[in-house]
């Protein structure tokens, strides 16, 4: 049987991060032979995987980068068990690899084909293997849910606790008015459905139309009356009930809409993307 070294067990800890006493059981394991003992600590992950594939991952981050011009944004939802995890350095910079290699790489539809990319810190690891390291360290079960890349103008927003995501697009040549990022924020706050009135649905905007009609027939007024005063009404279900963003009172200047704040810049809006930690 092959001595193990301090000196080994050193070389084995440097290259992996793993634990001394697990790097110095996988080289018993691999009788000194320092590859076969690398892949030894691999394994550990898909066991620790295994073991706790029940556990729900109820914490972890949302992760958000931009281009400088505005003019493409991704965002990544990584879950975990625990909160310190979600706070700790590995996790954080690990979530800021694979931000940048979606952004800057030739992105990727799903989270396993953003892991099988190689790692942008030059480690000359992909995203997989660093995953494979941070769970063998880490001991706890954690997920890369969820992925996307979409083209701007477009701000990020992520709630101060990581756990709430926003991205926001529009449309318009000022790629990077703050309003934008505003108007994300304003997202993550109001947590609006649509976009716009025209992706209500049409039978629930029927139903409310019919509802409030029956409203005001008793009334006596005419009947293109009666469909003004209907339609006037309309506006608090697209705002209060529909939930349609445009129409909702700007959460920094509630005396305009976000459609109005957003045309003082020239811009209007195109697309949004709301995420919560654990939410499909």
């Amino acid at each position: 049987m092959a001595e193990i070294t301090a000196q080994l067990v050193k070389a084995l800890r440097e290259r992996t991060d793993m634990p001394m006493m697990k790097c110095k059981q996988a080289l018993v394991e691999a009788d000194g032979d320092l590859d076969k003992a690398v892949e030894i600590l691999k394994r550990e992950a898909g066991r620790v995987l295994d073991k706790r594939a029940e556990n729900p991952t109820a914490e972890g981050r949302i992760f958000i980068q931009v281009k400088d011009d505005g003019s493409e944004a991704v965002m990544i939802e990584v879950q975990c068990e625990s909160a310190p995890v979600a706070g700790g350095e590995d996790f954080l910079r690990f979530g800021d690899l694979l931000t940048s290699r979606l952004l800057e790489g030739p992105g990727a539809q799903t989270p396993d084909e953003l892991l099988s990319q190689p790692s942008p810190d030059e480690s000359g690891k992909t995203l997989q293997e660093l995953y494979e390291d941070m769970v063998g360290t880490i001991r706890e079960k954690i997920i890369v849910a969820r992925c996307t890349r979409v083209d701007g103008p477009v701000a990020g927003y992520v709630h101060h606790d990581g756990k709430t995501g926003v991205l926001f697009q529009a449309s318009g040549e000022n790629a990077t008015a703050p309003v934008i990022r505003d108007v994300a924020m304003h997202v993550a706050a109001w947590k609006p459905a649509v976009l716009d009135i025209e992706d209500v649905d049409p039978a629930a905007v029927q139903a409310e139309r019919d509802r409030l009609a029956e409203q005001v027939q008793g009334t006596g007024k005419p009947a293109n009356i009666i469909e003004k005063i209907v339609e006037g009404r309309l506006k608090n279900f697209y705002v209060e009930q529909a939930g349609v963003l445009v129409l909702q009172p700007f959460a920094k200047d509630d005396s305009k809409t976000v459609s109005q704040a957003l045309a003082e810049s020239g811009l209007k809006a195109a697309g949004f993307t709301c995420w919560v930690i654990g939410s499909s």
